[in-house]
């Protein structure tokens, strides 16, 4: 019944960005965002998670109108740079409710935040610790850890985060320097499907937690980070399915000493709220024994379609000529570069009819299309939003 409910939802989403778009006929390539979507998933994962506090992952999607209603909903937000800051600022979002989530940052970056009210960040190295302890002088910080992410489309690598022992360490050392250190964050890694993915991570805090209160010193929150997916092609488990399994891995580690909880969830929220229309440029063949097309459509990995990369993210697609006869393509960007080519080795059949000029349409692309399209590789312009 529940998935039932959700392919019906996920319908109307669909139908109310078509009406739009036959409508408006805007110009493609274009991104349209279903802001009811947005908020409908913002409450599906406030209701899953009530003890938990969402902070929305701005990089996500950081359409302005997405913002505003999220901070309007009560999010708070994940923010990575001083330019999300004052986009959340500009719109309705108070200072106490962001977390500056990035561990990369300049001195002059910190303290601008902390000039514009912030004063939640996120560390993974002295030296950043201590530039927050000079910049924002007794902020709360917490220490991010390295954690398996198995399970996840993206996994994080080693980038992000400290071995647990040193994040003890390091929260010491915002103790001495006059911070708040209250706790520990970390990352699942993206798209993930395994709802047991949070365990190690709530585990290795737990640990932290207890040597630190040895000490003499409480941390007071675990954030999750974050990794909830979206529905894409492949099965995934639902959010209460999720929810158990992390609240779960809260009470077995933490017990009846359970801390603040905060989840940054980017494309679980905006993810299948957005659609992309695309035009068809060209259709060709590579040779008389090939049996596959190549069907080159006027978005590529410069103007959004970056996690095609490695063919990670497989969106399902619509095209204009759909009912008819299929057969098997590869699909590619238009622009002059060897690796704008979206899938040749997932296997996607479109029309045997399709031409220059039909549509296709990318669905539940609402998250890491627009935000990744900045650079006008080729003179071709970023992507286009509309949010309806």
């Amino acid at each position: 019944m529940a998935e039932s409910f959700a392919v019906d939802r996920r319908a109307e989403t669909e139908a109310r960005i078509r009406r739009f778009l036959d409508r408006e006929k805007p110009q493609t390539p274009c991104l349209v965002i279903d802001l009811q979507t947005v908020r409908e998933r913002y409450e599906d994962i406030t209701t899953a998670l009530p003890l938990v506090d969402v902070f929305y992952a701005v990089k996500s999607n950081p359409a302005p109108e997405v913002v505003e209603l999220l901070a309007a909903q009560g999010s708070s937000f994940d923010v990575a740079s001083p330019a999300e800051i004052d986009l959340c600022l500009a719109r309705g979002a108070k200072p106490e409710t962001i977390s500056y989530s990035n561990p990369i940052k300049k001195a002059a970056d910190v303290a601008y935040a902390y000039s514009r009210g912030v004063r939640l960040f996120v560390s993974d190295s002295e030296q950043d610790v201590r530039t927050v302890a000079a910049h924002a002088p007794g902020s709360s910080v917490l220490l991010r850890i390295l954690v398996h992410s198995k399970g996840s489309t993206y996994p994080f690598g080693r980038k992000f985060g400290c071995d647990p022992e040193m994040a003890a360490d390091l929260l010491r050392l915002a103790h001495e320097l006059g911070l708040d250190p209250c706790g520990v964050a970390f990352h699942a890694g993206s798209q993930q499907l395994d709802v047991h993915a949070w365990d190690g991570g709530i585990a290795d805090a737990a640990v932290i937690a207890a040597k630190l209160r040895a000490d003499g010193i409480e941390i007071s929150t675990v954030n999750l980070g974050g990794g909830l997916p979206a529905v894409y092609q492949e099965a995934t488990p639902s959010l209460t399915e999720f929810a158990q399994g992390i609240e779960g891995s809260l009470r077995r580690h933490f017990g009846d000493a359970r801390p603040r909880v905060m989840i940054e969830p980017g494309r679980a929220i905006s993810a299948e709220a957005g659609m992309i229309r695309s035009e068809v440029v060209l259709v060709s063949r590579k040779s008389y024994s090939d049996e596959r097309r190549w069907v080159y459509i006027d978005i590529g990995r410069y103007q959004g379609l970056a996690e095609t990369e490695g063919e990670a993210i497989a969106y399902a697609l619509r095209t204009s000529r759909d009912g008819g006869p299929v057969g098997p393509v590869v699909l590619a960007g238009p622009t002059c570069d060897a690796d704008d080519v979206i899938y040749q080795h997932t296997r996607y059949d479109l029309p045997l009819e399709l031409e220059a000029g039909d549509h296709v349409d990318i669905l539940h692309a609402g998250a890491y299309t627009a935000s990744y399209s900045s650079v006008c590789f080729n003179g071709f312009p970023p992507l286009a939003t509309y949010c309806i």
